[in-house]
This record gives C-alpha cells, sequence and structure tokens, in this order.
C-alpha cells in the first residue's frame, strides 16, 4: 500500500498546501486525524481546492476541534477526551495523512504525534521551510523521528532556494532531498500543480 504521513518542523510553514499538491499529483486519498480550530476553515477544504483532490476522496477528520491551538489543550478546553483508537490509520491506498504542527506537538498529555507516526509504521515525509532556523529544526525533527523507529522518506523545503542549508540538512540527517515547492506569487490550483510537477517527482511517492 502506499501511504505517506506528512509532518513538519513548525506551524504554518506550508504543509498543508504540499499536502494538497502530493495528494492531487498522486490521486490519493487524504486525511488530517485532527483538526484544532475552526476560523479559518477546514485543511481539507485547502486539499480539495488548490489540490484537485475530489471531495469522495477527503476522509472525514477524526476529531474536529473548536479551539486553535495544540490538540491536547484544545481537547481540553473543548471538553473532549481523545480516544487514540480513532486514530488508527484507514487501510486505505494511495493515501495522504497530514499531522498538526510538528513532529512533537501533543495529542493527548502523553501521546505527540510522533508517538503516533511511530504506531502507522508509514514512511513519513518532513516539510522544512528553507529560512533561517530550518538547519536546527530540520534535523531536531529526524531525530525524533528516528529515535521511535519512524521511516523518513525524505524532506519536502518549501521557500525561496537555500541551497547550503538543503544540503546541510540532507547530509547530516542521512535523507533524501524529495524538492522544493517555491513561493507562489499567486496561490491557485493551476499554480500548484505546475510547481509541483516542476520541482518534484511523482515516481519519488509510488
Amino acid at each position: 500500500m502506499t501511504r505517506f504521513v506528512v509532518t513538519g518542523t513548525d506551524t504554518g510553514i506550508g504543509k498543508t498546501v504540499f499536502s494538497a499538491a502530493l495528494a492531487g499529483a498522486m490521486e490519493a486519498h487524504y486525511w488530517k486525524p485532527i483538526q484544532s480550530g475552526r476560523d479559518d476553515g477546514a485543511d481539507h477544504d485547502v486539499v480539495i481546492q488548490m489540490g484537485g483532490v475530489p471531495a469522495e476522496r477527503v476522509l472525514p477528520e477524526a476529531y474536529f476541534l473548536e479551539t486553535p491551538c495544540s490538540p491536547h489543550r484544545a481537547a481540553e478546553i473543548d471538553g473532549v477526551a481523545i480516544d487514540l483508537s480513532r486514530l488508527a490509520l484507514p487501510e486505505i491506498s494511495p493515501l495522504v495523512v497530514e499531522g498538526a504542527g510538528g513532529a512533537l506537538v501533543p495529542i493527548t498529555r502523553n501521546t505527540t504525534y510522533a508517538d503516533v507516526f511511530a504506531w502507522w509504521n508509514i514512511p513519513a515525509i518532513i516539510v522544512a521551510r528553507t529560512s533561517l532556523g530550518t538547519i536546527n529544526h530540520t534535523l531536531l525533527t529526524i531525530e525524533a523521528l528516528r529515535s521511535r523507529a519512524v521511516p523518513i522518506h525524505g524532506v519536502a523545503f518549501v521557500g525561496d532556494e537555500v541551497a547550503d542549508s538543503q544540503m546541510t540538512i540532507c547530509a547530516m540527517g542521512n535523507v533524501r532531498n524529495l524538492g522544493r515547492l517555491p513561493r507562489l506569487d499567486s496561490l491557485t490550483r493551476d499554480s500548484l500543480t505546475a510547481a509541483f510537477a516542476k520541482n518534484f517527482d511523482v515516481a519519488d511517492f509510488a
């Protein structure tokens, strides 16, 4: 089965946009198990609109929390008890699963996303920005995943090219550089599809 989990080095770095492009290119199903915050809409809407993923290939969230913060705290504020069994990985392929924020974001007071990734045991794609600080954040993410024996498929960079940082991360982290999604002056379905096709090889995700 072809299934990937997309995680990031931080929040707001372009993980959802990358997931949209990847799911669209793979003609995959998409699942975000936990969504926190409703004010800005759901990430699955971005995947449908920007990735061109049909709504019937978007799986419903296990939890859609009202409060826009880390899932463990959002659940507490909303009065929701997160049952980890509801996060069992769907037996669907191809599938792109998107985490929230970074790999060590807590889902409960005792469990991080990285712990759940280890349970799923599917390859992780790390989305990393290219700006200052990315070497430290990305290498720490790699270590956190490897310490839990999470298989790492590679790193997808987002932002302007910073060749030395990208090379250093992949060499020191012993990970594959999957490509780089550049900043887009106009983010539309067509521009995102074209940028992904130009900068990534869909065969790397087969």
